[in-house]
């Protein structure tokens, strides 16, 4: 591992000097790996060990209905019998058993699995959830096996994007159980075959806190609230949805955050105007002051398993997806990301020719 200095704090890190992607083949030599669910991660995960040269393998419930993941998975070029098989064969077949499958649906898959999780395997999770929640979600793993995560700062598409770019994106890693005296080379061997850009140490306890916390938190729950507030507070003065959207959210994602991404967020203060600078300093404080009570609180709700229990209850009721489409469709087709999406629809997707129709000249949905 090599030291790193966050911010003044010392981390130790692995990045591809230390585990390079040769030293991982060799890790997992011989061994199969098998991805159990083919939906957010899995084909990403999939994917990009499969191009890395790793002998890999697909478990997926098989669904003639167009777009399932069974489908996505042929289209993706995995073969039925070969390479695509059943959750419990693939299980069966592997060495290492990626369990990818959602949180909701782990509790389902995993009495299908656990009978293949044989002595000297590896169950391999990308979220703590189901591991660190097992009380309620009744995943207890086989004393002889090794029980490893690597968990990807981002989306299974990001995961796959990044990996095609040759960036990568950074993951974090865990043991829980080490029964075969290898399961940190063989975590930190995955974690280079996905494609990590660099990896640092967890716990499946740390994981779960901070994953929940930041996706209720800045990453989803509270950037997406602070867009619609700040939209509708502009909107109730009487700004347009163009310019209340563009102001809100249009310049966030296609400007500063990538600013941001480039040389963190002192420098994109310093690259803009002297009257934003000013506002942002001061404004910043009070922000922090408000909202830090509330991160303090979705915390606690973490912690104390309130929001663990409330996804068990919530997600694996049968009417659940339908739920979720409903919430969905009422943020779509709120105002404010009705006026994203023509936003989105008006952004030249190629540079403008002579004589070429412009972006303008696009019809797109009205927005009142």
């Amino acid at each position: 591992m090599a030291k790193i200095n966050f911010g003044g704090v010392d981390e130790q890190v692995v990045t591809r000097k230390e585990f390079s992607m040769t030293k991982a083949r060799k890790a997992l030599k011989g061994q199969t790996i098998a991805v159990v669910g083919y939906g957010v991660q899995g084909p990403a995960q999939a994917l990009n060990m499969r191009d890395n040269g790793f002998k890999v393998i697909v478990g997926q419930r098989k669904s003639d209905r167009p777009g399932s993941s069974w489908q996505r998975a042929l289209k993706d070029g995995w073969v039925p019998g070969k390479t695509l098989f059943s959750y419990e064969e693939a299980a069966e077949k592997g060495d290492i058993v990626q369990f990818l499958v959602s949180d909701a649906a782990q509790r389902e898959i995993w009495p299908k699995i656990k009978p293949f999780l044989t002595k000297g395997k590896a169950l391999y999770f990308s979220h703590g959830f189901g591991y660190e929640y097992k009380e309620q979600t009744g995943i207890i793993p086989p004393k002889d096996i090794d029980v490893i995560m690597v968990a990807p700062k981002g989306s299974g598409l990001n995961v796959r994007r990044n990996f095609l770019s040759g960036a990568g994106i950074n993951s974090s890693f865990a043991v829980a159980q080490d029964a075969t005296g290898k399961a940190l080379e063989r975590t930190l061997a995955i974690g280079i075959a996905i494609g990590s850009g660099f990896l640092f140490p967890t716990t499946f306890h740390n994981e779960v806190s901070s994953d929940l916390t930041g996706e209720r938190g800045s990453l989803m729950g509270a950037l997406c609230a602070m867009i619609e507030a700040q939209y509708e507070t502009l909107r109730k003065h009487g700004h347009s949805p163009s310019e209340a959207f563009n102001e809100s959210c249009e310049e966030l994602t296609q400007s500063l955050i990538r600013l941001v991404d480039e040389n963190g967020m002192d420098w994109m203060y310093q690259n803009c105007s002297a009257t934003a600078q000013h506002g942002a300093l001061k404004w910043r404080k009070i922000f922090k002051k408000a909202v830090k009570p509330v991160f303090e609180k979705l915390y606690r709700s973490v912690v104390n398993r309130t929001e663990c229990k409330e996804v068990i209850r919530d997600c694996g009721k049968k009417n659940y997806k339908q739920w979720l489409e409903r919430q969905l469709k009422a943020m779509r087709e709120s105002e404010c990301w009705a006026a994203g999406a023509v936003c989105r629809s008006l952004r030249p997707h190629e540079p403008e020719k002579a004589g070429a129709k412009t972006a303008a000249g696009v019809g797109g949905r009205k927005v009142n």
